[in-house]
């Protein structure tokens, strides 16, 4: 009897961790404490300040990536847009390009010169080049949300040709080049750290807050759950779904220039492949983190607890000096299992309804 009620007893407390909001924040702690006597240099200054550093631009874009995933979409353009808008705001800000690099560019004369971008030295160029950047933003997630709201085509495909079209953009515009001699004070954005603060970390969680508020406190974030739960049944009573997706859309885009105003400002260029190798980080994080892919359901310390997880997993297979593609291996496979023990969460969750 004994031997039963203890089974039970485990049982029930696996159960309970598994549904926990926390799980995912209880795996990353007992993963670090089992890989810190293989990788001692985990703890490391440098390693933490290297962890803290590609955390905040991670955040920033799967941020956005919670928004749409909420309403039972996806959106894989978000690298597109870090890439395009990284690149329109160096044309703009840049103080010097190489003529010989550039001048095939269909923006030379235009937007660029030897003499530098748009408005080169100018002490405007800064702030226009991140409101070029935010406005390209929002036109892609508007191109994006319309199509899917109002043409109702699949997120999937919707998305997925817009990353193929405007990375392609972004590639022609400066003809694959990397865009350098940007302002100090743009550079700055990344680099400037007050103690163990750093613009980075306040504009990321900033950010999160601003989410957080925006989903929890927020008729626009009822709104959001409802559309991802039962899009017909929330058009019925009301809610404007069309627009909800829209913006939500616009959101994940306005969150992944966020992300290449942090990234590119610590490259110290505009890029045009930025991100192009992060959909599977950003995505994975929301995933592990708990975010339904069926939608309606997640939070936004959910996202900061995977992408936490999703850096501190891709951070030890590097110390581990594994080759690249055994990485993305590892990293396959933990979405995979993740995506699991969703579905797992989920018919616990239906059981005890």
């Amino acid at each position: 009897m004994e031997k039963s009620s203890s089974k039970y007893g485990i049982k029930d407390l696996g159960k309970r961790l598994l549904l926990s909001e926390y799980f995912v924040l209880y795996l990353t702690v007992i993963y670090i404490l089992i890989l810190t006597p293989f990788i001692p240099r985990i703890f490391h200054p440098w390693n933490l300040k290297n962890l803290m550093s590609n955390t905040w631009p991670l955040l920033a874009v799967a941020l956005g990536q919670t928004f749409v995933l909420i309403i039972a979409g996806i959106d894989l353009s978000q690298t597109s847009v870090m890439a395009l808008s990284s690149v329109v705001g160096a044309m703009i800000m840049t103080s010097g390009v190489d003529a010989v690099l550039f001048e095939k560019s269909p923006m030379w004369g235009i937007m660029l010169s030897e003499n530098g971008g748009l408005l080169a030295g100018s002490p405007l160029a800064v702030p226009v080049a991140i409101i070029a950047m935010l406005a390209v933003g929002l036109l892609i997630g508007l191109w994006n949300g319309i199509s899917v709201a109002h043409f109702r085509m699949p997120p999937f495909i919707v998305t997925l040709v817009s990353m193929m079209l405007f990375s392609a953009v972004a590639i022609f515009l400066p003809k694959s080049e990397n865009i350098r001699n940007l302002p100090d004070s743009y550079i700055g954005i990344s680099k400037t750290t007050f103690g163990f603060f750093s613009v980075s970390m306040v504009i990321s969680l900033g950010l999160a807050v601003t989410a957080h508020i925006l989903l929890s406190r927020t008729l626009y974030g009822r709104r959001l759950y409802a559309t991802g739960v039962n899009m017909k049944a929330s058009r019925i009573s009301g809610v404007p779904t069309k627009r909800v997706i829209i913006t939500a859309y616009m959101i994940s885009s306005v969150c992944a220039v966020v992300a290449a105003i942090l990234y590119s400002s610590r490259l110290e260029m505009g890029r045009p492949t930025l991100g192009s190798t992060l959909l599977l980080d950003i995505v994975g994080a929301n995933i592990i983190g708990g975010i339904s892919l069926a939608g309606g359901k997640g939070k936004i310390s959910w996202t900061f607890f995977g992408v936490f997880f999703f850096i501190i997993l891709a951070n030890t297979l590097n110390l581990l000096n594994l080759s690249f593609y055994l990485i993305d291996i590892v990293k396959g496979l933990v979405i995979m299992v993740a995506a699991l023990l969703d579905v797992t969460r989920n018919r616990i969750q239906r059981t005890q309804l």
